[in-house]
């Protein structure tokens, strides 16, 4: 949903093809349901600072989504309308999203403009319930500092990571992907956004009942394909942390140009009660039944042939092994 707003200072409008974007168009990507209804409030806040400090240099675009996947083309449309950037107002599922719109058909979405100057940036007002990207990035959670950032443009170019599968579509992910016991917890934490935080706990918790570890094999870099026995969480970082701050890939830097893979193999209940405290502060690595390793791609599928198996990035569900992740090494600029 795209609103028709206008006050002394800016104008506020929606994305369409039948309005377009000046080069210094700066679209806000907002998710007014996301934490609760709280990024709506919080955006409606935002506002009279936005305009001070954006307004007169920036035509300003305000699009509310109005479900699942729509970020995805708001983002599509600006960057071909010749945004300067598209800035996600939410969470990391906003985020996740908007990313994916930077893409289209296995390829980055390209300004119609072909003499254009400068790329469409990605920005980030952390508004959400997890906001672990922001965390990767020593971010505050505090929209006016985000804000002043994008008031400075700075750019820099961040990898994005891509997963792939055999007669499907990609999909982008900037943060981290993850397989098996904790893709599950996430799966079941969506259905309970409504208690924050709290709702990643709940989301382990169910996924427990009934969890098996599970043999996989693995490809790494294109090589030899190897079996990893009785694996609880395989987890592909392009950031360090999800599941609301929880520290699992400590060593990713999504400008390295590579993921850090981090394995977690053979671990009981028990395991996650006892050793939560270095899952969050990223201490995990020194645990004999861990690893971590640097990859540009990996493959994973299973052996058990049980078709069950979680994947998902971002917290976004995407269904089950076999998959392909692979890094695309600054794919993106974003305003930092």
């Amino acid at each position: 949903m795209a609103s028709d707003l206008s006050s002394d200072r800016s104008v506020f409008r929606g994305v369409s093809s039948s309005s377009p974007i000046r080069r210094r168009d700066l679209v806000f990507v907002v998710n007014p349901r996301g934490a609760n209804g709280r990024t709506g409030k919080e955006w409606k806040k935002l506002l009279p600072y936005l305009q001070s400090r954006l307004g007169s240099d920036c035509n300003i675009c305000e699009s509310l989504t109005s479900g699942p996947s729509h970020a995805i083309d708001i983002t599509r449309e600006a960057i071909r309308e010749g945004a300067e950037a598209v800035i996600a107002v939410g969470g990391d599922g906003t985020l996740h999203e908007v990313v994916n719109g930077f893409f289209w058909d296995g390829k980055p979405v390209a300004n119609w403009n072909t003499e254009a100057v400068h790329s469409t940036a990605l920005g980030l007002i952390p508004l959400g319930t997890g906001s672990d990207f922001a965390r990767t990035l020593g971010w505050k959670n505090d929209p006016r500092e985000a804000i002043d950032r994008i008031a400075r443009g700075v750019r820099s170019r961040i990898d994005v990571g891509v997963i792939s599968r055999e007669g499907e579509g990609s999909h982008y992910f900037i943060n981290v992907a993850d397989i098996h016991l904790s893709a599950k917890a996430g799966f079941y934490a969506s259905r309970f956004k409504k208690f924050g935080n709290l709702c990643y706990v709940i989301g382990a918790l169910q996924a427990f009942i009934g969890h098996h570890n599970q043999d996989l094999r693995i490809k790494v870099n294109e090589g030899e394909w190897q079996t990893l026995s009785q694996v609880t969480a395989l987890c592909v970082g392009n950031a360090k942390y999800f599941g609301g701050g929880m520290k699992i890939t400590p060593n990713a830097d999504p400008q390295s140009g590579s993921f850090e893979v981090v394995i977690l193999q053979d671990f009981k209940w028990y395991d996650f009660i006892l050793k939560l405290h270095k899952l969050y502060n990223g201490t995990h690595l020194s645990l004999n039944n861990v690893t971590s390793r640097n990859a540009n791609t990996i493959e994973v599928d299973e052996i058990s042939g049980s078709g069950n198996i979680f994947i998902q990035s971002d917290g976004e569900h995407l269904g089950f092994l076999p998959r392909k992740l692979s890094i695309l090494p600054g794919a993106i600029e974003m305003i930092c």
